[in-house]
């Protein structure tokens, strides 16, 4: 990879050393100038003018993001964000009275709250499967309630957001494969920071943001839903973008994952999502998992070894998000201290921490990415000092 070619495409590498990619990462010139350059185009011609003429970019979106995920592109949908997406396959999933719900100790907060909302409504029950001692998802005890039966859907995060460890998605997937039970994977944190491929990972639904490791812009995510389930999944609400009219008094939903869109949408930010997707994949997946892993074992290493400062991650594979603690310092004001000084870094809310007994009540959250140096580390290091 080359570093300074990515960096020169990178502004805000000139200006900050950014370590919060986690929250949202610097995007890339292409990126940059595709949302710019529809924004301009509308201002000159129309929104629906411009629409039409960019027809060719929008539509190569779903190409984009299949090629980058190794699914179909009928399977993509573009969503507004993270968070919708995952809302709008999980509220279409036909859940019935005393159906389980599988999740893990490490869940978001968010997709915590559908659970217990769900749950209330349909009758169904969110049970949270045991850890390993390092805090990863227990594969043993996953499976162990999987053949008790009842499970309807097993979800999980593929990256939590607040203690920097990996989840084994892709043996997760074997399992539910084998016990044909619905597995839906919240990508938010993984999709640009490690390699994701749908297929090995064995997942029926995944979702993904743009602002974060895709480095694509705010206001995009994206849906993927395999197609062999498609059918079985409602949305929660419909418009002329997800089913045709078929008048007086009936309607026809698509057959591929856009019923899960809306036709308003943010045109721009589906354009440069695109942009973001090819980007990553030109560069390689495996190859911007390989530095990222190996700028954050290496912060890791050196927070360790530095007296006052305590290493919060777990898991027995850790990801590219480093959580800390400083003796002393409240993580807000080792955040500020950081700024003023120009590195980004970010503080782990405990209101997002979900089921998790072992989270701290705030730490510092560093997340580094591939446009990273081994100077921006030393650069956190010194304002530590």
């Amino acid at each position: 990879m080359d570093i300074d070619k990515v960096r020169s495409d990178t502004p805000g590498c000139a200006r900050v050393a950014h370590l919060n990619n986690a929250g949202a990462a610097l995007p890339p010139r292409p990126v940059i100038d595709a949302v710019t350059g529809h924004l301009e185009l509308e201002s000159l011609i129309g929104g629906y003018e411009a629409a039409e003429q960019n027809e060719a970019p929008i539509a190569h979106f779903y190409d984009a993001v299949a090629r980058l995920l190794g699914a179909r592109p009928d399977e993509i949908a573009f969503v507004e964000n993270a968070t919708r997406a995952w809302d709008m396959a999980f509220y279409a999933i036909p859940f019935a009275d005393g159906d389980r719900i599988l999740t893990t100790t490490s869940e978001y907060s968010s997709n915590a709250i559908a659970y217990q909302h769900v749950a209330a409504a349909k009758g169904a029950r969110v049970e949270v499967v045991p850890d390993e001692p390092d805090g990863t998802l227990s594969l043993d005890a996953l499976e162990a309630e999987l053949a008790k039966g009842d499970v309807r859907l097993v979800s999980l995060n593929h990256i939590p957001t607040h203690n920097g460890l990996i989840n084994p998605a892709a043996e997760v997937g074997r399992l539910c494969r084998a016990h044909g039970v619905l597995y839906l994977l919240d990508a938010c944190q993984s999709v640009g920071h490690l390699s994701v491929d749908v297929g090995e990972i064995g997942c029926d639904i995944l979702s993904a943001t743009g602002r974060k490791f895709l480095r694509g812009p705010r206001g995009t995510g994206f849906l993927y839903v395999r197609r062999d389930i498609l059918r079985t999944l409602v949305p929660p609400f419909l418009d002329l973008q997800a089913a045709d009219w078929k008048a007086p008094d009936g309607f026809e939903m698509r057959e591929d994952a856009r019923r899960f869109e809306t036709w308003e949408r943010h045109v721009a930010g589906q354009i440069a999502l695109g942009v973001a997707a090819d980007y990553a994949a030109d560069l390689g997946t495996a190859r911007i998992e390989d530095r990222v892993l190996g700028l954050a074992a290496r912060l890791r290493e050196e927070l360790a070894a530095r007296p006052g400062i305590t290493v919060l991650d777990r898991g027995a594979r850790p990801s590219g998000i480093v959580t800390f603690t400083v003796d002393g310092r409240d993580p807000a004001a080792v955040k500020a201290a950081a700024r003023e000084r120009g590195v980004n870094v970010n503080v782990t809310d405990p209101i997002s921490h979900g089921y998790d007994p072992h989270a701290r009540p705030a730490a510092v959250r560093a997340s580094v990415h591939y446009y990273n140096t081994d100077e921006e580390l030393e650069r956190l290091l010194s304002v530590l000092a």
